[in-house]
């Protein structure tokens, strides 16, 4: 099946949001933000910029005709702000303009005088002084007081883990056009239009049915725009709302990196107690969140921590705790893996000295103690369809481990300079949303007279290929050729009430709510050939490569041929298809349910060379085993993997934020900061799909992709750290990712 977008991105055909073609009388909008990371806002005046030449009108939270309010889970996160701003890029005012220069050319004579207050970008000394998003949670297994008693080793140690830059292709964007009525069309890049619906309602103080969202594609998301596209579309809509006149609002690439979160920095203390043959008795593990100056989705990041503290072992005794803390730096938001990468961070970190203390490798520890089929997660939910040791067992047999160690300790021996680390990589990552109310996806389906089809789901494509797989699953429900499938915008007048494209369940939920859609209809045809055919039962009805059987013999009759049928005797062509994750719940008063349908695992070995003169590594090879269902689409999942990775190795090696103590982003452009290109890439990568492991759970079979390759990277971290201790075998062990030249220079002289 070819992917209809790659060929449109091939050819330039493909339209984004900056694409559109204008409306008539379009007005530009331009932010003007804070260059003060706290303060009290004690004077803000904008009439001598509104006579700039161009300028059509500043608005101000006193614009506002609604609530002046765009918090998700936690209502803490003002559109403008009023009386005070939190951090650097905090937005106070939107000039609109004929274009956005001239807009951006008022912000010299926006006079602003912002009373400074005390600024804190470390999560540890904002949980000391109680500035905390939520209450602290803790989940409990066994009773790890006592268990340490019955540890032969014990150690503890910190973890600090930086945060990411999204670098989507495409910037925040929106472009909201005026309707009759007083209702608004928004154009948003945003994974969540009915986020983005909501909040201008609440803005604009409208009903949501006033408020259309439309997204064709995204050029890339990876969570940054999950909740952070929402505050650009509110403004763009306000703009329109109170100007009676179409706006666009486009941040340029650095605006982007100043104004808005990334994956959230993490601090971490762990305690891991372990048997003398490598079984792991106890872990207890506490993580400080920098959450930023508002909520975004934190609590729902640090819930996710929290369930994959433990990542892909079994450990009888555990208690995680987690603090969700405010600072003075851009929201931190959603990134592929939401919390997961950096709570697994911190257990293989823990492993990896107690492995340093044992004299033994990482690996004897790890494949010890992996999860196995009833196994219990700290959060009560049992393993079901483990697939952990599987994995690993084929990774190990099929890369040969051994020789791989073996070789990596010749080069050492006989290398002064230069040395090799290899390390192994587990991932067990749950897939479902957290909350279990999101887990519900809407399509609408219609069949036209010549047996074309339109697909409407929430899902939004952004480059992961969802619209390739829910096509595939169209396609293969009706059996007919996939160039008669059509999937249409993500528009919220089609599919109501969606929850984002997110959790890697885009394909799962979406893909079976059209499912189901299309068996409503496939049903109502198949009564219609039975007519046709003269036949009483229409089960004994299919239809295979858009020809109709009866009782497994070919009739003459066709796709096109039975649904013009159905036309003409007044049957439904139509349906709209409904699915809600089924067994799913958590209680948070206990801690403990069952959050996810189901697991993702996996197994990795990345091996790298160390240039211990300069600080400079490559990654050489990196083989993976994954469990990836039965595939929707082989090529697109295969990318899925790879690109994961591939972003994984950036967070932890050279993707580095880095902030001055009064809350400037330092690394706020291309020149300072690094994300992966083709030549940082390992040389080699292998991915193989665990075969026969079919997925009952999603739609035909599959499991999801998205997020948990991912987490194979981390493993480039240690891989590294082990080739720094081939070159100072006795220095101790310090975890604090990105593990960058610099710091890797440090280790080894310093």
């Amino acid at each position: 099946m070819k992917n209809v977008d790659n060929i449109l991105h091939t050819k330039g055909q493909s339209v984004f949001l900056d694409d559109i073609q204008l409306p008539e009388g379009l007005l530009y909008a331009a932010v003007f933000t804070s260059a003060a990371a706290h303060g009290k806002i004690k004077r803000l005046e904008v009439e001598k910029a509104k006579t700039n030449k161009g300028v059509i009108d500043i608005l101000t939270y006193k614009s506002i005709p609604g609530e002046n309010q765009v918090g998700g889970i936690i209502q803490d996160e003002p559109l403008l702000a009023q009386d005070e701003v939190s951090f650097i890029g905090d937005s106070i005012a939107v000039v609109v303009a004929e274009t956005k220069a001239e807009a951006k050319r008022a912000f010299k004579d926006i006079e602003v005088e912002i009373e400074p207050l005390p600024v804190i970008v470390d999560p540890r000394e904002a949980y000391a002084k109680g500035n905390l998003v939520a209450p602290v949670r803790t989940f409990v297994l066994g009773d790890v007081d006592n268990a340490w008693d019955q540890c032969d080793v014990i150690v503890e140690g910190r973890v600090d883990s930086g945060g990411q830059e999204h670098f989507y292709m495409e910037p925040q964007a929106a472009m909201a056009v005026p309707l009759e009525n007083d209702g608004i069309k928004v154009y948003s890049s945003t994974q969540s239009p009915t986020v983005v619906q909501r909040t201008i309602a609440r803005v604009l103080g409208l009903p949501m049915h006033k408020v259309e969202v439309d997204v064709r594609r995204l050029g890339g998301g990876f969570g940054g725009k999950e909740d952070q596209a929402t505050p650009w579309a509110a403004m763009a809509a306000l703009a329109a709302f109170n100007l009676k006149k179409p706006v666009k609002l486009t941040l340029n690439r650095h605006e982007d990196m100043v104004m808005t979160g990334k994956r959230h920095p993490y601090s971490s203390d762990f305690k891991l107690g372990l048997k003398a043959d490598g079984t792991i008795m106890a872990y207890e593990v506490t993580f400080y969140q920098n959450a930023g100056a508002a909520a975004d989705l934190s609590t729902a990041i640090l819930e996710r921590t929290l369930f994959h503290s433990t990542n892909s072992y079994h450990i009888p005794n555990v208690k995680a705790t987690a603090a969700s803390c405010y600072t003075n730096l851009p929201p931190f938001t959603a990134f592929r893996g939401f919390g997961g990468p950096q709570g697994m961070f911190v257990i293989e970190s823990a492993m990896q000295k107690a492995a340093e203390k044992m004299n033994i490798k990482p690996s004897v520890i790890q494949q010890k103690n992996l999860l196995k089929e009833g196994d219990t997660f700290p959060y009560g939910m049992q393993v079901e369809d483990c697939r952990a040791r599987r994995c690993w067992k084929e990774a190990e047999e099929r890369y040969d481990f051994a020789k791989i160690y073996r070789d990596v300790e010749t080069f050492n021996k006989t290398n002064k300079l230069k040395k090799k680390g290899a390390a192994v990589m587990p991932v067990c990552f749950g897939i479902s949303f957290t909350n279990t109310a999101l887990n519900q996806a809407g399509a609408l389906v219609h069949v036209y007279t010549d047996g074309s089809v339109s697909v409407s789901t929430a899902a939004v494509e952004m480059g992961q290929g969802v619209n390739m797989k829910i096509l595939r699953v169209v396609s293969h429900t009706f059996s007919i050729a996939p160039e008669r499938v059509k999937i249409e915008t993500t528009n919220t007048t089609r599919v109501a009430n969606t929850s984002p494209t997110a959790a890697s369940v885009g394909a799962d939920m979406n893909g079976k709510a059209a499912e189901i859609a299309c068996l409503q209809i496939l049903e109502r045809l198949k009564q219609v050939a039975a007519d046709l055919l003269d036949h009483s039962n229409p089960q004994d009805i299919e239809v295979r490569d858009e020809q109709v059987y009866l009782t497994g013999q070919k009739t003459q009759l066709t796709w096109e041929k039975v649904v013009n049928d159905a036309y003409w005797k007044r049957i439904n062509l139509s349906a709209q298809g409904f699915y809600a994750t089924p067994g799913i719940y958590f209680d948070r008063s206990k801690e403990k349910g069952k959050p996810f349908a189901y697991h993702v695992f996996g197994t990795a070995i990345i091996q790298v060379t160390l240039d211990c003169l300069r600080g400079i590594y490559e990654v050489d090879e990196v083989h993976l085993v994954h469990d990836g269902g039965r595939s929707l689409n082989f090529l697109v999942d295969r990318g899925q993997a790879e690109g994961g990775l591939i972003q994984g190795i950036g967070w932890m090696t050279m993707e580095e934020l880095i902030y001055s103590k009064d809350g400037r982003l330092i690394t706020d452009n291309t020149s300072t900061y690094k994300i992966p290109d083709i030549k940082s890439t390992p040389a080699k990568v292998d991915v193989f799909f665990l075969e026969d492991a079919a997925n009952p759970k999603a739609v035909l079979s599959s499991k999801a992709i998205g997020e948990p390759p991912f987490m194979y990277g981390i493993g480039t971290y240690f891989a590294i750290f082990n080739a720094m201790k081939a070159f100072r075998p006795k220095k101790s062990i310090y975890f604090d990712s990105p593990i960058t030249p610099e710091k890797v220079l440090k280790f080894l002289y310093l």
